[in-house]
């Protein structure tokens, strides 16, 4: 099958749409022809139709997913496969209404269930991210990471971790909190954006020494999650999935996350849930995370999102696409 899969900011910017993109290219081209067409081709409709695909899979919606739409009343002859990367709310909304999918691929069981209400004449089924169990493992030295030839100087101690934009809806505020009434434990964050000299200022007068902002390349996030001892993100409830929950739990994090639906059905009994509002609260579930004797646990759920088999539920969806030509 001769697949388009447009992504307009692949190679720009290294979240987890465009990772999400390299990793099932990457394995859907063993079976069919997959182009990523980013940039400006990413919305260029004369060359999709041109091209002739069989499939097209927007991936940053809105506008994107329309015109893929009306793509099909001048001559393209392609199935549509839209995949939930927004998250519930009125960005999907609009892709599964306006952009009118063959089939809507929601990330979770929760996102499923919403999608249903919307989805006049689309399919909806669920097929949650994956990670790559080659790349992210605990194989490999612990607290090894460097970036920039800047090595983690932290205090002795454990080390959390958390992994996301530094945006307002990821909520790094309250991890900072929850650890500053800690004794003995440092905060790492990797990530950027806007809020990164908001959430410095506030690190450093909290925590001091025992706190760090870093950037790194996706390529050196192996190595990030094996320098911690516990994993958390506590962005908002509208957190379309969270890869990076599966990168840790890959690396045999022990996980603590806002306790909500979505978080309990990708973590299960890899984590602790917890009231980010409530600093105590948070606070005390980093420390039973610490504390637990977690062994094998959070690898195991990681297992069940192994890419291989991911991509394996997407490729039997795209071949019955094909059969319905």
């Amino acid at each position: 099958m001769k697949i388009a899969i447009l992504s307009r900011y692949q190679k720009v910017y290294s979240r987890g749409a465009e990772n999400f993109v390299y990793e099932l290219s990457s394995r859907l081209k063993k079976s069919h022809d997959v182009d990523i067409l980013s940039g400006k081709d990413a919305d260029n409709l004369a060359l999709i139709i041109s091209n002739k695909y069989d499939l097209v899979i927007p991936i940053n919606g809105r506008s994107q997913s329309l015109k893929v739409s009306l793509g099909r009343l001048i001559g393209g002859k392609y199935k549509i496969i839209i995949t939930g990367q927004s998250g519930i709310g009125k960005d999907d909304i609009w892709n599964i209404v306006v952009g009118k999918p063959d089939v809507f691929v929601a990330l979770t069981k929760k996102a499923k269930k919403w999608a249903e209400a919307f989805a006049w004449g689309s399919k909806v089924v669920c097929i949650p991210n994956g990670v790559d169990l080659q790349k992210f493992n605990p194989s490999g030295n612990k607290h090894s990471f460097s970036s920039n030839k800047r090595k983690l100087n932290l205090p002795e101690g454990p080390i959390v971790l958390s992994v996301g934009a530094l945006e307002w809806y990821k909520n790094h505020q309250q991890v900072i909190k929850a650890v500053s009434i800690m004794k003995d434990v440092s905060l790492v964050i990797v990530g950027e954006g806007p809020q990164r000299q908001e959430l410095e200022q506030m690190g450093n007068e909290m925590l001091g020494s025992r706190f760090m902002i870093l950037k790194a390349s996706y390529k050196d996030m192996p190595s990030v999650y094996r320098s911690a001892d516990v994993f958390t993100l506590p962005s908002w409830d509208r957190e379309a999935f969270g890869l990076v929950y599966l990168e840790a739990m890959a690396s045999n994090l022990p996980i603590v996350a806002p306790d909500d639906e979505t978080r309990r059905e990708i973590i299960e009994d890899a984590g602790v849930f917890v009231n980010i509002d409530d600093s105590e609260n948070y606070a005390e579930g980093l420390r039973k995370a610490l504390n637990a004797n977690w062994q094998d646990k959070p690898l195991k759920q990681a297992k069940k999102y192994d890419w291989d088999k991911i991509t394996q539920e997407y490729n039997d969806l795209i071949l019955s696409l094909s059969n319905l030509k």
